[in-house]
């Protein structure tokens, strides 16, 4: 990948370098080559970027002129449009991405989706008026506005970056927010593109919109978490951030979306088509295992066990993975060696609890260079172990037996998460019914997939708060404010 203008911030309107002039350097997991050096920001660079939102939001017509906000994203999509053959090999490379998954969420449907989020501007009640009510002997009418929030600061991850910067910074902006985002230090490259594609394609006014990267995640992170001039956190990633996130905003009470961590359930009921389930059980794998909403607890019936563990191991030992460029390939590497080490040590602490390996297990030594692991499955897996309950973000599914439904939706909930979940069955009323039964903010029935543009998504429990995407993911950018009329004669 060649080095372009991508890696600059955008600031106040500017494509820019950080004010000290420092820059990190970017590496791709498959390669462990550096494939740019980035604008390292520091607190004067963050500090510039709060100021020119804040006074875009408060001093220009973005929040009220809905026309213009609709034309200036439709100018982005646009751009981004054009631009997608130049975006997908970035993405590859900063993420580590299997290429065909940019023909889907890393890359190809976020920009499909952006329209959803445009229309949500012509889709919202923006005022409507409520019957006159008389309170305290006085008729009155009541009008119910909606208006947008005012800074909002956006943090992303890096697993699905492109993905994740579209559907924080589009609804936010269509809303009449000022944004500024923060990517993962890992992955910069698709968050400065947007920038410089909104800087040069796009009449968005300078303060409105906003990317600042830097090496260091507390830097801009905690400055804007914590400065009561940002009114809002939009944040997806771990829980243990997202606490700290919500801690930083207590003393402005900072309204917060957070998208957190999932150790998601995928129930096989006892009519279930067996081979068909677990002959797919290794899709787990797909991305690494880098997914917040992946099931990577299979429950398997008791009575159909053993079956289920050899079509899985089938299924595992014929997982095709390793270089991210290669279309059949939809597992590449981990994002750095941090979490290739952090996935190893606890498929180690999986082997010491007592549960039983199968497959996989170890770094993929086939590889020369890339923070690969191998494809590993777990069986026998107690509930309350350590892989049964902490989010491994690796290509790991534990397989854990249960007794009957009402033991299946039991071990489900055994969890402080509660983000995804699924559950199959021939019996769609059995299965629909265990599906109510799950502690989940998504459910999958017998496959039946419920992403999409119109579709909130976001968890129960330590999963997060509010929800991303539809409706109810547009109207988190927004404030509700009442105002009472003398009552029309």
């Amino acid at each position: 990948m060649t080095v372009t203008g991508e890696h600059r911030m955008l600031i106040d309107g500017e494509l820019t370098g950080a004010a000290s002039g420092a820059t990190y350097d970017n590496l791709n997991p498959a390669t462990e080559e550096v494939i740019g050096q980035v604008a390292d920001a520091a607190a004067a660079d963050v500090e510039r970027a709060i100021t020119a939102a804040r006074r875009a939001f408060d001093e220009t017509d973005w929040a009220t002129d809905a026309e213009f906000r609709k034309r200036c994203l439709r100018q982005l999509h646009e751009a981004l449009n054009k631009e997608r053959e130049t975006l997908r090999p970035q993405i590859v490379a900063e993420v580590g991405a299997p290429i065909m998954l940019t023909y889907a969420v890393q890359m190809d449907s976020c920009i499909d989706d952006m329209e959803w989020d445009i229309e949500c501007i012509d889709r919202v009640e923006w005022s409507y008026d409520l019957p006159v009510h008389e309170f305290f002997g006085m008729r009155s009418g009541r009008r119910v506005l909606r208006e947008p929030i005012g800074v909002v600061g956006a943090i992303t991850p890096w697993n699905f970056p492109f993905m994740l910067n579209l559907s924080k910074i589009v609804p936010a902006l269509a809303a009449g927010n000022s944004v500024i985002l923060k990517p993962a230090p890992d992955t910069p490259w698709s968050a400065t593109f947007i920038g410089k594609l909104a800087a040069e394609y796009t009449d968005i006014p300078p303060g409105v919109f906003n990317v600042v990267t830097s090496g260091d995640p507390a830097t801009a992170g905690e400055m804007l978490t914590a400065d009561s001039r940002v009114d809002m956190i939009s944040f997806t990633g771990s829980t243990a951030v997202g606490k700290r996130i919500m801690a930083n905003g207590a003393e402005s009470l900072k309204r917060v979306f957070l998208e957190l961590g999932g150790k998601s359930a995928n129930i096989i009921l006892d009519d279930a088509d067996l081979e068909a389930q677990c002959g797919s059980g290794a899709m787990v794998c797909m991305h690494g295992g880098q997914g917040c909403a992946i099931t990577t607890r299979m429950l398997l019936p008791r009575s159909r066990y053993d079956e289920g563990v050899e079509l899985l191991k089938a299924a595992f030992e014929a997982w095709k993975y390793g270089d991210p460029t290669d279309p059949e390939n939809l597992q590449g590497p981990l994002i750095n060696a941090r979490q290739r080490e952090r996935v190893l040590a606890l498929i180690e602490q999986g082997k010491a609890e007592g549960s039983r390996l199968v497959v996989g297990g170890g770094r993929a030594e086939q590889f020369d260079k890339g923070f690969y692991v191998q494809p590993t499955l777990f069986v026998d897996v107690d509930p309350d172990s350590t892989i049964a309950q902490e989010e491994i973000f690796g290509p790991v599914l534990a397989v854990i037996p249960y007794e009957d439904d009402d033991d299946a939706v039991r071990i489900a909930n055994n969890s402080r998460y509660g983000l995804s979940g699924a559950v199959s069955g021939k019996d769609f009323d059995r299965a629909y019914a265990i599906a109510r039964r799950i502690r989940a903010g998504t459910v999958s029935v017998n496959g039946g997939q419920w992403f999409g543009p119109d579709s909130p998504f976001g968890g129960y429990k330590q999963s997060g708060l509010g929800r991303e995407h539809g409706v109810p993911g547009f109207e988190e950018y927004l404030e509700t404010k009442t105002i009472g009329l003398p009552a029309p004669e």
